[in-house]
């Protein structure tokens, strides 16, 4: 355990990407964009169909790249058809928001909507009326090929990310009413109390695909984690941001990505008010697409105003 200045960590990990190669792929194999889903049940990754789906892929990037799918939640769930979100957030003594919607799309259907694959929801009888609301495929659902001049798929869910949208689709539901998600709102809680017990979301693009539970990407500064707070007073999932331009290793909280997490797992990261210290068994990092794995990482919350985290310690 010893603490470093950056230039001498960002040393110590490039030597950790040489020397620990993780036996997963070391280059990504996958073309297009991937982006990696966080929500309260478990994270999944998909891949976008940059070349297929050009407008409709930019279109879903618009969204993701100004955070306006952190903390929305998934506001239907049709038995074995699909599980669907990006419309709506929860805000405490509120209820559900409406996201703002950037103009409607033109279809771009090529692709056939089967399972595992992820579209764009759109209003009856307007073919070209996509906007920020998508959903994932549970099953081979082709009649959705034939009906709207076909429903335009703009990705594929990766790896083993389908057991997350089947557990989401066994979930209890909710209705809510009116217009912001009807009768079929998953939630997490044995009863439901309020909309903070639905399932929601963090997305972020990502360099490579990856399944561990604590990633970070050198190339973007971003930091993935689920955390057990003060022994499990609270679980929760979100991201960080590495702060640039600074002597020490920086990352400061995405207080917009914080969101609550059912269940804990093996390896999640913990956080104590006591010491103030966020703990990470083992950490991916992710150098140009090469990922290496560095374990007991240790931040302290260094800055409570700006949420900011300092490194503290790691073991190579």
């Amino acid at each position: 355990m010893h603490t470093e200045t950056r230039h001498s960590i960002m040393k110590g990990i490039s030597v950790l990407v040489l020397t620990l190669l993780i036996s997963l792929s070391a280059i990504s194999g996958h073309a297009g964009t991937i982006v990696r889903v966080s929500t309260s049940v478990g994270d999944f990754s998909i891949e976008l169909l940059d070349e297929t789906a050009p407008t409709t892929v930019q279109n879903f990037l618009n969204y993701v790249n100004r955070n306006d799918y952190n903390g929305v939640y998934f506001h239907r769930s049709a038995e074995d058809f699909v599980v669907q979100g990006g419309a709506f957030r929860f805000v405490p003594f509120q209820g559900p928001v409406a996201v703002a919607t950037d103009p409607p799309i033109d279809n771009e259907f090529n692709v056939s909507n089967t399972r595992g694959t992820v579209a764009m929801a759109k209003i009856p009888g307007d073919p070209n009326s996509a906007t920020n609301q998508w959903f994932v495929n549970l099953a081979d659902n082709l009649s959705l090929d034939t009906s709207e001049e076909g429903f335009t798929v703009f990705a594929q869910v990766l790896g083993e990310g389908m057991q997350i949208l089947d557990a989401i689709n066994e979930l209890p539901q909710f209705n809510t009413g009116g217009s912001c998600g009807g009768s079929s709102v998953p939630y997490v809680t044995e009863s439901y109390t309020s909309g903070s017990d639905f399932v929601f979301m963090n997305i972020e693009v990502v360099d490579r695909f990856s399944s561990a539970p604590h990633v970070f990407e050198a190339s973007s500064g971003l930091m993935i984690t689920s955390v057990d707070v003060n022994s499990g007073a609270s679980l929760i999932s979100m991201n960080f941001n590495l702060v640039p331009d600074t002597a020490e290793v920086i990352i400061e909280t995405n207080l917009e990505s914080i969101i609550s997490r059912r269940d804990s797992h093996e390896g999640i990261a913990s956080f104590s008010t006591t010491d103030n210290r966020l703990r990470i068994p083992s950490l991916e990092v992710n150098i140009s697409g090469v990922a290496s794995l560095v374990s007991n990482v240790v931040f302290v919350l260094s800055d409570p105003v700006l949420a900011r985290f300092t490194l503290d310690s790691y073991d190579q």
